[in-house]
């Protein structure tokens, strides 16, 4: 009798899912924008070697003239690599505050954030 696996049913596991989308999506962005401004140093370095500039002074001047280039250049990679890092810095400190939590005690059993703004639950029938 073989079994069929679905999506997961409870929320942790769709919130899983949707960090470890997010978790490779930042890997790609950042392996993209790496990528880009190794190009870049290379294509910087390349055009002064064609000028006769020795090789080991065209890395020098392509590394320090890459930097700020890439800034401009690639402004939009750097911003998704910029946006991708701060959610996942977002996502870990929630989840370490939950954790923190759940140690003292004082944790919710339920895996889904609430809203900061929205009003705690009255639990004083419970």
């Amino acid at each position: 009798m073989q079994q069929q696996q679905g999506p997961p049913d409870s929320e942790s596991g769709d919130q899983n899912s949707r960090e470890e989308r997010g978790s490779s999506r930042l890997a790609f962005d950042i392996a993209l924008y790496t990528v880009a401004r190794f190009g870049l140093l290379a294509v910087l370095a390349g055009a002064l070697v064609l000028f006769r500039v020795p090789l080991l002074v065209a890395l020098a001047v392509a590394v320090v003239v890459a930097m700020p280039l890439s800034l401009v250049i690639f402004p939009g990679l750097r911003r998704r690599v910029a946006a991708g890092v701060a959610e996942r810095s977002r996502v870990r400190r929630q989840h370490k505050e939950r954790l923190r939590a759940q140690l003292r005690g004082t944790a919710d059993p339920s895996p889904v954030e609430r809203d900061p703004e929205e009003p705690e639950p009255d639990r004083r029938g419970e």
